[in-house]
């Protein structure tokens, strides 16, 4: 088996092992990702000659030309204005005091409001920053240890591309041919579930080392906080309220969904006296730079992909690692272990269209749901955004904070073993995936 296994591997020749070391290469000397994939993509497609070079122009068009992906700056946007308009800080205030009564109160707040803006950007980044800027003082203050603060932030953050809406969602749809709007329902269980864990976690840690006591608070007093900051907060939660209603009753596609957000939130913004116009220059380069970003990043990521199905690479794959076993629960955990490599050091946009179609054959091959194969993807590779060398959430708290990367890195270990977990559960529990989906999908 394992002679047949590396027969299949030389087979390949130098037209895949030269494009895929000069990607290395190029990411190593922190030449741009979307830069690295179409030197790769266009050195595999001239030494092949599987496909004609005049076509690549035409692939990278036909790579964004796509109505699904205009969610994708909608959804980026929405969580811009949120910020500039102060609307994240409501859903801070709320947070707070829904577990103003808990040990680690704060802590879990920070944790809970992650998820709150989760469910309208999208954006781990963005959420990674966001709250970090309006939490970690505050968690140190509260008696957490800086690193753990920056680690709590960074774990939270991860539900950016786990709790529907979501890019993550929105791009593997594309590159696999399956509904945005099936697979935000899909995620929904899952999401809560890695949500979960984050805010157990941090319970467990508080209470062995004691960070954050509880509020003394009589059942009046936490009602009446709870009251006061709905009060003066509730408007924040039409946002989300209209993304979830419209996408999950089918009213709005995702598209829609965004575009109707972004409104609402500048109208809000505009009522408040939050937003002027004179803010709209600088909110709309910011989201542009995100943006500049991801889409380059899928329109390279087209003609690597076809060059990788025209030479055989998926098959190939799938052969090699069945030649090794054809156990379904050690295939789930290899799938598992490549996915979490592969976060731990690049970005989930070019992971997503690259190792998709390349895996998605072995889930095939196993009999695993593809709905459920996706939500499994991205979970795990939403758990290489806290893990070394490259979690991106890891740098994101470290330059807003100056922490150093390793100490927040050690103190998220908590945080992805019990993400672990989750993920194992998805891989091995269709019915995690699968239970809010129209029989059709199961």
């Amino acid at each position: 088996m394992l002679w047949n296994t590396l027969n299949q591997a030389v087979e390949l020749g130098w037209d895949f092992y030269l494009p895929v070391l000069i990607f290395v290469a190029l990411c190593a000397l922190a030449v741009p990702v979307w830069a690295s994939i179409g030197v790769a993509a266009i050195t595999m497609l001239l030494m092949s000659g599987d496909l004609p070079l005049a076509l690549v122009g035409e692939s990278l068009f036909h790579g964004i030309d796509a109505f699904a992906l205009t969610a994708v700056p909608l959804f980026i946007l929405t969580g811009d204005v949120l910020v500039r308009t102060g609307l994240s800080r409501k859903f801070l205030d709320v947070a707070e005091a829904l577990t103003q009564f808990a040990k680690g109160g704060f802590g879990s707040a920070t944790v809970l409001v992650c998820g709150m803006f989760a469910a309208i950007s999208g954006s781990d980044a963005a959420g990674a920053a966001a709250v970090g800027r309006m939490t970690i003082d505050r968690l140190v203050e509260s008696g957490y240890p800086r690193p753990y603060a920056c680690a709590l932030v960074a774990a939270g953050a991860c539900t950016g591309i786990l709790i529907p809406p979501s890019i993550a969602y929105i791009i593997i749809g594309l590159v696999l041919g399956i509904s945005a709007s099936t697979l935000f329902l899909a995620a929904l269980i899952p999401g809560i579930l890695i949500l979960t864990s984050i805010l157990v976690t941090n319970i467990v840690v508080n209470r062995i080392y004691g960070y954050e006591g509880g509020g003394n608070l009589s059942m009046g007093e936490y009602f009446s906080n709870l009251g006061s900051a709905l009060a003066s907060g509730w408007y924040a939660f039409i946002v989300p309220g209209i993304i979830f209603y419209g996408i999950f009753s089918g009213r709005l596609t995702p598209t829609e969904a965004g575009a109707t957000a972004v409104v609402v939130t500048i109208i809000i913004g505009f009522i408040l006296g939050t937003l002027k116009l004179a803010d709209f220059p600088s909110m709309l380069i910011s989201s542009a730079k995100v943006n500049g970003i991801i889409l380059p990043i899928i329109a390279f990521s087209l003609p690597l992909a076809q060059a990788l199905a025209i030479m055989g690479v998926p098959q190939g794959f799938v052969y090699s690692i069945t030649a090794l076993t054809d156990n379904p629960t050690l295939l789930i955990l290899m799938m598992i272990g490549i996915l979490i490599a592969a976060g731990c050091v690049m970005e989930t946009t070019p992971n997503i269209v690259i190792l998709a179609p390349i895996l998605k054959p072995l889930a095939d091959s196993i009999g695993m749901n593809e709905i459920q194969f996706c939500i499994m993807m991205i979970t795990a590779l939403g758990v290489g955004f806290i893990t070394p060398p490259l979690g991106l959430n890891l740098f994101v708290v470290s330059g807003i904070t100056g922490e150093s990367i390793l100490r927040i890195a050690w103190r998220a270990v908590p945080f992805v073993f019990f993400m672990l977990i989750v993920v194992l559960m998805i891989a091995y529990i269709p019915a995690i995936s699968t239970t809010m989906l129209p029989d059709i999908y199961k």
